[in-house]
Parts: C-alpha cells; sequence; structure tokens
C-alpha cells in the first residue's frame, strides 16, 4: 500500500500522470472517493498522459468513455454511480478484451460483472487538498505501485 498526501491539484494531476506513466500493459484502476475527492481529475491526468488529445469528459451521464490511446490500446472511463446493480451493465457494450486499461469510478455498483481489480486508488478530502492510498488487488497491482515508488516523483508526497 501506498499512501500520498496531494496538497493540491497539480498533485494531483501529478499522480494521474505518475500512474500512466508505471501502469501496466493490462490493467484495471479503481477509483474510490466522495463526490469531489478528484476521482475525475486524476483519471483525466492520466489519460492525457497517455496520449489522449481533445476533450476528457466524466462519464457522469454517459456511464462510459472510450479512448483511444498513443500505444493504438484503448481506455475505457466508467462511472457507475448512476446504476442500479451491476445487471445494467450488460447494456454498455462492455467487452473484457477491447480495453487496455480500465478506469472504474464507483465500481461496488459493478461488482461481479467487471474484470478483476488490478489497484484501487481510494481519494479523500483533507485539509485544503487530497489524501490518497493506492492499495494493489493483483500481482499486477503491486508490481504498479512498487514501479511507482521507484521513479521517486512521489516521494515528498509518502505518507508514512
Amino acid at each position: 500500500m501506498l499512501e500520498l498526501y496531494l496538497p493540491d491539484p497539480d498533485h494531483t494531476d501529478l499522480l494521474g500522470q505518475v500512474l500512466a506513466r508505471t501502469r501496466p500493459r493490462q490493467a484495471l484502476l479503481e477509483l474510490q472517493g466522495d463526490l469531489g475527492a478528484g476521482k475525475s481529475t486524476t483519471a483525466r491526468a492520466l489519460l492525457r498522459e497517455l496520449g489522449v488529445a481533445g476533450a476528457i469528459r466524466s462519464p457522469t451521464y454517459t456511464l462510459v468513455e472510450r479512448y483511444p490511446l498513443a500505444d493504438g490500446s484503448e481506455a475505457w472511463h466508467l462511472d457507475l454511480y448512476r446504476i442500479g446493480g451491476a445487471g445494467e451493465l450488460d447494456f454498455l457494450g462492455l467487452d473484457e478484451g477491447s480495453a487496455s486499461l480500465w478506469l472504474v469510478e464507483w465500481p461496488e455498483r459493478g461488482a461481479g460483472a467487471l474484470p478483476a481489480t488490478d489497484l484501487r486508488l481510494e481519494l479523500a478530502i483533507q485539509d485544503a487538498g487530497r489524501h490518497a492510498r493506492l492499495i494493489p488487488l493483483s500481482d499486477a497491482g503491486q508490481e504498479w505501485v512498487t514501479r511507482m515508488q521507484s521513479k521517486g516523483e512521489l516521494q515528498a508526497l509518502s505518507v508514512d
């Protein structure tokens, strides 16, 4: 597990950028936190770092936004806040093998219908910034966190 304090929006963006630079080829990242905690901000910074140009919209109303990445693969950003249960995901046309990166907000609402999670990012408002906790849930997730720590870019933000 890795815990960070993100004092401002620039550091929330930095977290997204480091997540992008260290991600496994195939991964599911859960983004958890209250409304306004920084889930979409982090996802936007991650996608931008992966080469997504143009508008990066929050999937609050569309439920899923698909983005072609610079490496030729595709990322899906899902916001499941508005669904009533995992069965509703059948109508979104999600095929597990089609996306190399899944960014899932409110993942508990899709429990049982999503691929296995590699890394959970929990965000919470703390003082003027955000508290971030990265919890690996697979071997790939653990390797992801290890690569993030070895980059050193987040070292000053670590909460010990």
